[in-house]
């Protein structure tokens, strides 16, 4: 190994740990503070002199803008793109704390360590890197570290978007979270799943009216029993299997490396070679809508006259329509439907010179890599980008142990991200760069 390479890898190290110990939570509903990680942020660049600019968007909500001149000015730049907020952490349910960034098991561990510290740890190590050398990438280069993407992105990548859209001025494409990670299936063989796909959002409050009374009498005008039915319908409810583009591109690669049947009326059976990771993957294959909360009544002897739950719903691509009808349909027509969130779905090709880049760069750290689209059942800060005509993927490289369920490490208790991984991360990440 090059002193080169090691440098950048222990560089990359030191930074995730660092950013792990600023407690940056977004408790949502607009309580959250990037400030102190965002001067972080802006030291370290500054310290290799690049410029960095805050833009708060509300008292300590902070996002962060700094900007790479390329060597070729015709060619449209790249958003590349992490956020510095994450969700809470409760310290007496994990086995460290999750504010240290300590190393233990191979692993850095932390909150942030997955979801995504250790992304923004490589993109600051890189660009310190570049910085120190004098190397100039070959297209301008955004870099952008966004607040409040765990709790709707309004005080980060919307806030920016919608009022300092010039700093994304020239840019056609975007790189972010939730890609170029690498499974390995039953056979041996791994895959790296790079993003191009994303679900739509609607989180919904249903409410069901009845007629207040005394808990003692006979009551068939109860909201309690209505909002029951219906959300014991709609939990309960079989959502038809919904093929999209990518869905089709990932199952049939799946299909091939693992010699098995590929049926395009039902990919289900094929789940099972994708180990844990299943469980996100069999919520891409249809639409969802998961009842999360329940609020009703004031006291145990009050038949209140209202009652009311929140539903986490997403949608593919191209399914918005059928999602919201079939809502409908399920809790009837005596049910109050109510949007608390709506975001787009989002699905690109999985083609191109900047999909070539990922591949080849994937390639030349792992010779074994196998590259796939996929569609991933939550969102990212992309979306917003996308309002700006901006092309977004997740491709922010992991070369991960067979053995680890990666998708229950986000927002997980004892969160942590494989040192190895993240080694060989950054490698692939700086290579994708260099030929994007």
């Amino acid at each position: 190994m090059t002193q080169e390479r090691l440098a950048l890898e222990e560089e990359t190290i030191r930074i995730c740990q660092e950013l792990i110990r600023f407690p940056s939570v977004n408790y949502g509903e607009g309580k959250g503070d990037e400030r102190a990680i965002a001067d972080y942020v802006v030291a370290s660049l500054s310290e290799v002199g690049i410029s960095a600019t805050i833009y708060e968007s509300a008292p300590n909500r902070a996002n962060v803008i700094a900007k790479i001149k390329g060597s070729d000015p015709s060619r449209p730049g790249l958003v590349l793109h992490g956020h510095i907020d994450v969700v809470p952490a409760d310290a007496k349910d994990w086995s460290v704390d999750p504010f240290g960034g300590v190393i233990k098991d191979g692993f850095i561990w932390g909150r942030g360590a997955v979801d995504m510290k250790n992304v923004d740890a490589m993109i600051l190590a890189i660009a310190r890197k570049w910085a120190r050398e004098g190397y100039v990438p070959p297209r301008d280069i955004v870099l952008a570290f966004f607040g409040d993407e765990e709790a709707g992105s309004e005080f980060g990548s919307r806030y920016m978007t919608a009022n300092h859209p010039e700093v994304f001025a020239g840019c056609s494409e975007a790189v972010s979270e939730v890609g170029g990670f690498s499974i390995t299936v039953k056979n041996g063989k791994r895959l790296y799943f790079i993003e191009t796909a994303q679900k739509g959002i609607h989180w919904l409050k249903l409410t069901a009216n009845g007629t207040a009374g005394h808990g003692s009498m006979i009551n068939k005008d109860n909201a309690v029993t209505a909002l029951s039915a219906a959300v014991q319908k709609l939990g309960n409810h079989e959502w038809p299997q919904r093929y999209t583009k990518t869905i089709k591109a990932l199952f049939a690669k799946v299909a091939k490396v693992t010699d098995s049947k590929y049926d395009e009326s039902d990919f289900r059976p094929l789940l099972e070679e994708l180990g844990p990771a299943k469980r996100m993957f069999g919520a891409t294959l249809q639409n969802t809508a998961n009842p999360t909360m329940l609020n009703s009544g004031y006291k145990a002897n009050v038949i209140p006259q209202t009652a009311s739950a929140v539903v986490d719903g997403r949608f593919l691509p191209g399914y918005e329509d059928e999602f919201n009808k079939t809502i409908r349909e399920v809790v009837g027509p005596d049910i109050e439907i109510e949007t608390i969130t709506r975001d787009i779905s989002l699905e690109v090709d999985f083609s191109g010179d900047l999909v070539e880049a990922m591949v080849q760069a994937l390639m030349a750290e792992d010779p074994d890599a196998i590259a796939v689209p996929y569609l991933m059942s939550g969102g990212t800060d992309n979306k917003a980008l996308s309002e700006l005509g901006i092309v977004g993927y997740g491709f922010t490289p992991l070369k991960l142990p067979p053995e680890l369920d990666f998708f229950a490490l986000f927002h997980g208790v004892d969160e942590r991200v494989p040192i190895d991984g993240l080694k060989c991360g950054v490698h692939m990440m700086e290579r994708f760069l260099k030929n994007s």
